[in-house]
């Protein structure tokens, strides 16, 4: 039975990388949670952290872009059935796209934190939190029904 080696430098790494990402997709958990939507101060982080954990794996135990692109595309894939899951039809209206995307955002931040991307990432959390902070009072409310 081979020795069992762990890199602390590596380790030290992971968690600086995955701790990077965790940061990041706060400021959109905050808000979702904030505004009383079912995905929040759990689910966004973890999805960050997950598809951050997925490509740094992915990038250490394959070689070349295409087995890294493949993985890239199944995180993409999953967290799209996950965001596909927070969409909601009710009464002729449909809810929870917006917390669909920033799920998919938020998947996005993870993949570009692993590639050591950090000006993706930041941009995407910033523009994301801005977005959701701030357009929704800029969306026509639609009238409720007299009974």
């Amino acid at each position: 039975m081979p020795g069992l080696e762990i890199d602390t430098g590596l380790i030290f790494f992971h968690f600086y990388q995955l701790g990077i990402a965790f940061a990041l997709a706060l400021p959109i958990a905050f808000n979702r949670e904030h505004g009383s939507r079912g995905a929040g101060l759990r689910t966004f982080p973890l999805v960050t952290i997950a598809s951050c954990a997925f490509m740094l794996v992915a990038m250490s135990v394959y070689e070349g872009s295409e087995a890294e692109a493949r993985v890239m595309y199944g995180i993409i894939t999953g967290i799209g059935f996950i965001g596909g899951g927070a969409i909601v039809k009710e009464s002729g209206r449909v809810g929870g796209t917006a917390t669909a995307a920033g799920i998919w955002i938020t998947g996005a931040i993870g993949i570009s934190v692993a590639y050591a991307r950090y000006e993706i990432a930041i941009v995407l959390s910033v523009m994301s939190f801005l977005i959701f902070q701030f357009f929704s009072y800029l969306k026509r409310k639609e009238p409720e029904c007299e009974s």
